[in-house]
């Protein structure tokens, strides 16, 4: 029986670490979180905010999807989303989704992200 979603992975492009730990650690205000040692030798980085974690890992054919992402869901979303551009990222909302105000931004490699809130 599935119990929860453990953690989401992306990937991204060799030697993009130091471009994602400014995205997801200094845009969106996650923590970084270390690699057990065997798979960091892999590359990459980990990073987590509550519960919610997201794992890049290096691939070398890399090409971001065009429409696969995870959706993150967020606590005031438009304050969020502010603070995500006045940090330089781009914020694209999207009202298609009944009962959620959501965006969609992009990390530095292009890896796809949706971010919501249920609406009352």
């Amino acid at each position: 029986m599935l119990t929860a979603v453990d953690h989401v992975q992306l990937a991204a492009p060799p030697g993009s670490e130091d471009q994602l730990r400014a995205y997801y650690a200094g845009v969106l205000g996650m923590t970084e979180i270390p690699k057990p040692p065997v798979l960091a030798a892999r590359g990459g980085c980990w990073f987590a905010a509550g519960p919610v974690q997201l794992h890049l890992g290096v691939e070398e054919d890399f090409r971001p999807a065009r429409k696969a992402h995870p959706g993150l869901r967020v606590t005031g979303i438009e304050a969020y989303a502010a603070q995500l551009e006045e940090r330089g990222a781009k914020v694209v909302w999207d009202d298609n989704l009944p009962g959620h105000r959501r965006f969609y931004s992009e990390d530095p490699v292009g890896n796809r992200l949706e971010f919501l809130e249920p609406t009352p």
